[in-house]
């Protein structure tokens, strides 16, 4: 008997079959997929759009042809004409499925639109920016001396500010005989100061004093998310900072499924380049109108980025970085015009890409040094950057080691039951009763715990929709310092943990977080195979930084340093219990928020930390995870919760985790234990 064709829905993952002929948006709402639709399916809103893909998506085990989705019809067309659909997009109420297919919901066709924390941390930085504004007076043509305005303008820059071989651009040549004469020959110009490679050159033009200021934007782009903070290039103040879900992730949730689908689609590294530059567009437009500047006076921008996205953004097939040794097109620092790479800055507007340390250890992960500086450290500092591919530092004054390792998509809510991206109505904290097993939770969007008095009013809004990254976190540690899942990770029957809240869901056991069906909402639940996802997650985190502890011959550390915009989130003490990390003391676990964007910004403010970034990553020891020998002992060991092999005795004085095993037959055994708060 033929199978209803596969639907996969992305970001959010969610997947089932439906019968030829099902709309979009009736298979998402099946599905519990974040599809808006205010018009009741009549194609009038246009709050359903939908992006189907189509090639080879050996992750999800399908192909999907151009016939997977039915033809636009007379709805869609007249819409179309009327207001205007972007290039690939369909309406989710008037397409309908016709085999299997992959469909990405953007952001701006989801209810509760993605919570991206990329936020901008305090700090002093010096500042040094490689654009800058000059003042000069110029003089006026003279019969006796026929020299162009372009000459008098470089002369007056050397003489009054002794900047010497400035250049320019056609454009401003364009400009420049205007502005001299409509500013009575005094005017105001912001010249790139260029370094060794580089001779200053002019970008813009203003006639008489100029009271505005110029901006740069710093850049985080991620597998999962982009985040940008603009900055005042005069002041260093963060004048608005922003974020979207990177539109690749409808090619692969991380990194290799990405390399995957440019190998199995011919020209599928170049649909990717153009859907992350595309997708910087709408970030840049977006972060202008926050901060109610037009975009052309964003002059400079700097980039961090992991290796598969350093290449997919330039436009470089990264068919090298799936495979052994790993090879880089380039690892050096880049300096870049911006209309190169497609971006819509000002006209002469220049990026600057961190450089990368190894073939998996990124320029996110640079960056994360110079905010970080492990280098400079006397104390062993071990810096982890959670996220789909997480970075891991190791290092002091006198050496440092980095490498990365494959966490996957889990620590964000994806490929978990009841998972999803942190947004209004995720659960994001949870706490479980050591007696009756029973939760209560805090939701993205409220201050209110779930039991106190309140709370429904003021989740009205948003409701419960689901766990997010650091939601899952908190819970599975939980539930194991609950007594409600072993250390090999196996959730027990009723009878085992005194609960009817574990009930059995197929072969295993499930937890039941919170059951929202009476009133329309889903049943939040945490299965087996979440346990197993989360043990994998976290056994791939654990075990990259165990590898680098060993070639550093220590059993521990004196600080971690949890980064990243998801590190800001999670609690130091359910990372430990959970075994994501190294036992240390809890004072000693703190988080630097998003330290690769604070890296990004440094840079862009600061043109000698460039320097010190670029000369600190060539003595930087990588470690390749892939062919390290030890790196699957470890692995292994870290798939307990917390670890069958390491003792953390420094948890152990803070939390006493119960010794209980189930397994098919066996009771629960084991002593109750302490526990603080």
């Amino acid at each position: 008997m033929t199978q209803d064709p596969l639907v996969i829905f992305t970001p959010s993952g969610k997947r089932g079959r439906f019968p030829i002929g099902t709309p979009v948006l009736q298979a998402a709402r099946s599905l519990g997929v974040d599809l808006d639709s205010v018009c009741g399916g009549r194609g009038i809103c246009s709050k359903c759009q939908v992006e189907p893909s189509f090639g080879s998506f050996p992750k999800h085990g399908v192909e999907v042809s151009k016939d997977a989705i039915s033809e636009i019809n007379p709805v869609e067309e007249r819409y179309d004409r009327v207001r205007g659909l972007k290039p690939g997009r369909r309406l989710g109420c008037q397409a309908t499925i016709q085999a299997d297919i992959v469909i990405d919901v953007p952001p701006e066709s989801q209810v509760h639109k993605q919570v991206v924390r990329k936020r901008a941390e305090a700090r002093e930085i010096t500042m040094q920016p490689s654009t800058k504004l000059f003042y000069v007076e110029v003089a006026q043509p003279d019969m006796h001396d026929p020299s162009g305005d372009l000459e008098r303008l470089i002369a007056a820059l050397e003489d009054q500010w002794q900047l010497t071989g400035v250049k320019t651009d056609l454009h401003i040549l364009h400009v420049l005989q205007t502005a001299l004469r409509k500013g009575d020959w005094k005017v105001t110009v912001a010249v790139h100061l260029g370094d060794a490679s580089q001779p200053p050159k002019i970008m813009e033009i203003w006639p008489g004093y100029y009271e505005g200021t110029l901006y740069g934007l710093a850049i985080d782009l991620g597998s999962t998310t982009i985040a940008a903070h603009l900055c005042d290039l005069q002041s260093g103040e963060v004048v608005a900072s922003s974020g979207l879900m990177n539109p690749q992730i409808r090619f692969g949730e991380d990194l290799m499924s990405r390399v995957s689908y440019g190998m199995m689609n011919p020209g599928g590294d170049q649909e990717m380049t153009k859907a992350v530059r595309e997708g910087m567009n709408q970030l840049f437009s977006q972060i202008a109108e926050e901060a109610q500047i037009e975009p052309h006076l964003i002059v400079e921008a700097v980039l961090v980025c992991n290796p598969v996205m350093h290449h997919l953004f330039l436009g470089i097939d990264p068919y090298e970085l799936g495979q052994a040794p790993f090879a880089l097109a380039t690892s050096d620092a880049l300096h870049l015009r911006a209309a190169e790479l497609d971006l819509s800055l000002h006209p002469a507007a220049r990026v600057y890409i961190l450089p990368c340390i190894a073939g998996h250890v990124g320029a996110d992960a640079a960056a994360v040094a110079l905010s970080e500086a492990p280098h400079k450290s006397d104390d062993l500092m071990l810096v982890v950057d959670v996220g789909t591919n997480a970075e891991i530092l190791l290092g002091n004054k006198d050496r440092v080691l980095a490498c990365s390792s494959p966490t996957g998509p889990a620590f964000e809510g994806a490929q978990i039951s009841s998972g999803q991206r942190a947004a209004p109505g995720a659960i994001e904290r949870v706490e479980i009763d050591p007696v009756t097993k029973a939760p209560r939770f805090k939701v993205i969007g409220s201050d209110l715990w779930s039991d106190e008095e309140g709370f429904d009013a003021s989740i009205a809004v948003s409701g419960i929709t689901g766990i997010c990254g650091s939601g899952i976190i908190e819970l599975v540690a939980e539930m194991r310092m609950a007594g409600i899942v072993d250390g090999p990770g196996l959730i027990g029957s009723p009878e085992q943990t005194g609960t009817d809240l574990c009930f059995l869901d197929g072969r295993t056991y499930s937890y039941l977080v919170w059951d929202g069906s009476a009133d329309g909402g889903p049943k939040i639940t945490v299965t087996n195979r979440d346990i197993r996802e989360i043990q994998m997650a976290k056994a791939a985190l654990y075990s990259g930084a165990r590898l680098l502890m060993d070639k550093f011959e220590v059993d521990s550390v004196d600080r971690i340093i949890l980064a990243g915009a998801f590190g800001a989130h999670i609690s130091p003490k359910h990372a430990m219990v959970l075994g994501m990390i190294p036992d240390c003391e809890l004072d000693k676990v703190t988080s630097a928020g998003n330290a690769a964007g604070t890296g990004a910004r440094i840079a862009l403010l600061n043109t000698d930390a460039r320097a010190e970034i670029e000369a600190t990553v060539r003595k930087i020891e990588k470690i390749e995870t892939a062919i390290e020998p030890r790196f699957q002992e470890h692995f292994v060991n870290a798939s307990n919760i917390p670890n069958s092999a390491e003792p953390f005795p420094i948890l152990g004085r803070v939390v006493e985790l119960p010794n209980v095993t189930f397994n098919a037959g066996g009771e629960a055994s084991g002593r109750r234990r302490r526990r603080s708060r």
